[in-house]
C-alpha cells in the first residue's frame, strides 16, 4: 500500500478512537449487573475551543454520571422487585425498543434513565476535536444527498430544527429500519423532547445534537445557536460512519437471533 494511503487509514482510525477508548455506545446492545459511566473517545479540553472543557466536564461527571447512578438504581429496584421479568434482566437497547412492556411503576423513570444514557453516549459518540474532514463521507453522505438533495440543504433543515426545538431535547439523523415493509427514506430528520429517544420509534440514530441549556450554558448562556454553529464544527463523520455500521451489525445479529 502506498504510504500516503496507509497513513489516510491511521488518521481515520485516530478520528474514531483517539484515546483508545471504545466508543461510549458501545455496551448498550449487551445485559449487565450494573453499567459504568462511558468513558469518552477525548479528553475534557478534546473538543476546545468549540465547547469549552467545564461544560464537557461537567456535562459528562455530572449530568451524565447522574444518569448512569439513577438508571442503575432503577434497574436494580426493578430486577428485585419481579424476579420473573426478562426484560428486566435485557440490554439497555431492548428495554428501550420495548419501553411499553415496562411496568408502569417503573417505566417513567426508566424511560428518562436508560434515555439519558444512551442519548448522551451517542451524543459523545459523533463528536471530536481532530481537525479532520467536516463534510459526510460513503454511505451517509450519499443518503443524505438522495433524501435532502445535498449536505448544505440537509444542514439547513437539521439546524432549523435545533434551534426551534421548544425546551430541552434532541436532534436526530437516523436510519430507517430496513426490516420496514414499506419504502421509506434511508434517513430522517427527527426531533425528541426531555430523554426521549427514536431508538423507542424503531430508529437506528447515526447522528445527534443535545440542546439542553445544560450542553451549552457555561459559554453560550441562553445562546443556542452559538452553540449549534459550534457543533457543527465538532461533528465527525467518519465516527458516524463507525456508528451506521453498528447498527447494521445490531441488525444482523436480531435476525441471526430470531
Amino acid at each position: 500500500m502506498h504510504p500516503v494511503c496507509i497513513l489516510l487509514v491511521l488518521l481515520s482510525c485516530f478520528s474514531v478512537v483517539s484515546s483508545g477508548t471504545s466508543a461510549p455506545y458501545h455496551g448498550i446492545e449487551k445485559y449487565a449487573e450494573e453499567y459504568p459511566l462511558p468513558k469518552l473517545p477525548y479528553d475534557y479540553d478534546g473538543l476546545e475551543p468549540q465547547i469549552d472543557r467545564a461544560t464537557v466536564k461537567v456535562h459528562h461527571t455530572g449530568h451524565h454520571a447522574a444518569y448512569t447512578t439513577n438508571m442503575n438504581a432503577a434497574l436494580k429496584e426493578w430486577k428485585n422487585d419481579d424476579t420473573s421479568d426478562s426484560l428486566s434482566r435485557s440490554s439497555l437497547l431492548r428495554i428501550l425498543q420495548n419501553l411499553q412492556d415496562i411496568p408502569v411503576q417503573y417505566r417513567t423513570k426508566l424511560r428518562n434513565n436508560v434515555g439519558g444514557y444512551v442519548n448522551h453516549a451517542l451524543y459523545w459518540g459523533c463528536l471530536s476535536g481532530n481537525q479532520g474532514n467536516r463534510t459526510p463521507t460513503g454511505t451517509v453522505a450519499a443518503d443524505i444527498n438522495t433524501v435532502f438533495g445535498s449536505f448544505s440543504a440537509f444542514r439547513e433543515k437539521f439546524t432549523a430544527e435545533a434551534a426551534s426545538l421548544f425546551g430541552s431535547g434532541y436532534v436526530w439523523l437516523s436510519r430507517q429500519s430496513s426490516t420496514s415493509a414499506t419504502a421509506k427514506p434511508p434517513l430522517v430528520i427527527t426531533t425528541s423532547q426531555n430523554q426521549d429517544t427514536p431508538i423507542s420509534e424503531g430508529l437506528r440514530p447515526v447522528l445527534v445534537i443535545d440542546v439542553w441549556e445544560h450542553a451549552y450554558y457555561l459559554k453560550h448562556q441562553n445562546l443556542r445557536a452559538k452553540h449549534i454553529g459550534d457543533w457543527w464544527a465538532l461533528v465527525d463523520w467518519e465516527a458516524v460512519n463507525v456508528l451506521d455500521g453498528w447498527w447494521a451489525k445490531m441488525d444482523v445479529k436480531v435476525h441471526e437471533d430470531l
